[in-house]
């Protein structure tokens, strides 16, 4: 008998809003650290469209945004180390939060639940707040629950656009 225990699964956002010397645009950076994501122990399963949005806090340039379902034995702080070499080898520098950046590379979702300690937290913390994550994702794991809010990742995406009601008390003063 062998061992057919699938791997588990990672949900990993991509951003970029810088060019880089040899990939070129933001898009063709996503697409070049899709490829740099699969290795001997990273199994690329599915990969969103990639999107643009506008940049969170400082930076001026609209991001390119995508999303990528591997499969890995790694465990999480094993995957962040191999996401945080992959940025390095593009180019990445820590800096400014939300600053301008060639590659951002984020664990959003792990098939095994909720994940912390001092260098990581999955879910994601906003996760559920950003619908340029939840957009791509939505497109190839609509079905996922995020492990703490017990909602599957399109009823989450629904919830960011959905109207919010109007307070009449409010809007009468």
């Amino acid at each position: 008998m062998s061992d057919a225990r699938p791997l588990p699964l990672y949900a990993i956002g991509l951003g970029s809003n810088r060019r880089h010397a040899r990939h070129g645009d933001p898009r063709a950076v996503l697409l070049a650290a899709l490829a740099a994501l699969e290795s001997d122990d990273i199994e690329a399963v599915d990969a969103s469209p990639i999107i643009a949005s506008d940049p969170i806090g400082p930076s001026r340039r609209r991001y390119a945004n995508a999303v990528a379902l591997v499969a890995s034995d790694l465990s999480p702080p094993e995957m962040l180390e191999r996401l945080q070499a992959i940025e390095a080898r593009f180019g990445r520098r820590t800096g400014q939060r939300w600053g301008s950046r060639t590659l951002d590379l984020d664990i959003l979702l792990w098939s095994g639940g909720a994940w912390s300690d001092a260098g990581l937290t999955i879910p994601h913390p906003a996760l559920a707040h950003r619908a340029f994550v939840l957009g791509p994702l939505r497109a190839i794991v609509p079905q996922w629950r995020h492990p703490l809010h017990a909602r599957s990742i399109r009823q989450l995406a629904a919830r960011l656009v959905r109207p919010k009601p109007v307070d009449r008390r409010a809007a009468a003063h």
